[in-house]
């Protein structure tokens, strides 16, 4: 994707319409999708956002500060393993007094979830999206639940665990094309999908790194790519720093994924992101 200025557009439009994701990608720049975690446990912000009222004033702050979307999750995945899994119950009555209010700030929502119940829940309480960590090879019948409501979904790539001898590109190209198989047979319209290298997951810094560097070559698959390198651990192989102190690494991640043809950056801190890749397109245009 071509990195440009960015221009805002009517997100609460974009949202109204049916094709809100293909119109979205239409306005000719890098969309941000701001992250938040309704989670005790969440390796960043775990924590941060279980009180209501904390969750919407940051749902609130993101959207201000340029969020096209916002991803809301009530089940830690942390890339790095350590996290406590959650019954769909309980992922559902995190989100009960968040999500639907959310909705109600005006950009489309994405729901954080490999559940098919969960997922089928936020979807009624006005999710737009849904983000699949597993890329729908984890619980089968959430492939069915996008398809029947013509959602788009977001599909990322992962690993029981990190294998350093692999071919990380080649492992997130089959298991994309495993995950396109399921959509189809699912009847997921293809230009519903984006794809996800899902950076930490599954990954060594390393691999995580060479997906990022060479994120455009899962453009063969013609679909939006989505990046989520914020506040990951690989920046702190390069230049060690805790979680809440690896913003720069996570901008220049995010501006080279986007150079490379990322359409979506998922991040925790928006502001600074929408301003850096303000400025990277304001430069490549000044050439």
């Amino acid at each position: 994707m071509t990195l440009v200025r960015p221009v805002r557009g009517s997100v609460r439009e974009q949202k109204e319409s049916p094709d809100w994701l293909a119109r979205l990608l239409a306005l000719g720049r890098p969309l941000v999708m701001g992250v938040l975690n309704v989670t005790p446990d969440s390796f960043s912000d775990g924590g941060c956002f279980l009180d209501p009222a904390a969750a919407l004033e940051q749902a609130s702050r993101m959207i201000a500060e340029g969020a096209d979307i916002l991803d809301i999750g009530a089940e830690s995945t942390r890339p790095y393993g350590g996290a406590v899994a959650v019954p769909s119950d309980e992922e559902i009555r995190r989100l009960a007094p968040i999500l639907p209010a959310a909705v109600a700030l005006g950009v489309p929502v994405s729901i954080d979830t490999m559940k098919a119940t969960v997922a089928e829940w936020a979807l009624a309480a006005g999710a737009a999206i849904v983000n699949d960590v597993w890329g729908l090879q984890r619980e089968s019948a959430l492939a069915q639940v996008v398809a029947e409501r013509g959602v788009p979904v977001i599909i990322m790539h992962n690993r029981d665990a990190a294998d350093a001898a692999i071919d990380i590109l080649a492992d997130i190209s089959a298991f994309f094309s495993r995950s396109l198989e399921i959509a189809r047979r699912a009847g997921i319209a293809r230009e519903k999908i984006v794809l996800d290298p899902g950076i930490g997951f599954g990954k060594t810094a390393e691999q995580s790194l060479t997906a990022i560097a060479r994120v455009g070559e899962f453009k063969s698959f013609g679909l939006p790519l989505l990046v989520g390198a914020s506040r990951k651990r690989f920046i702190d192989k390069v230049s060690p720093a805790s979680p809440d102190q690896r913003l720069g690494g996570s901008i220049a991640a995010h501006v080279l994924a986007v150079l490379g043809g990322a359409a979506i950056i998922r991040t925790h801190d928006v502001a600074e992101t929408v301003q850096a890749l303000r400025v990277a397109a304001a430069i490549r245009s000044a050439r």
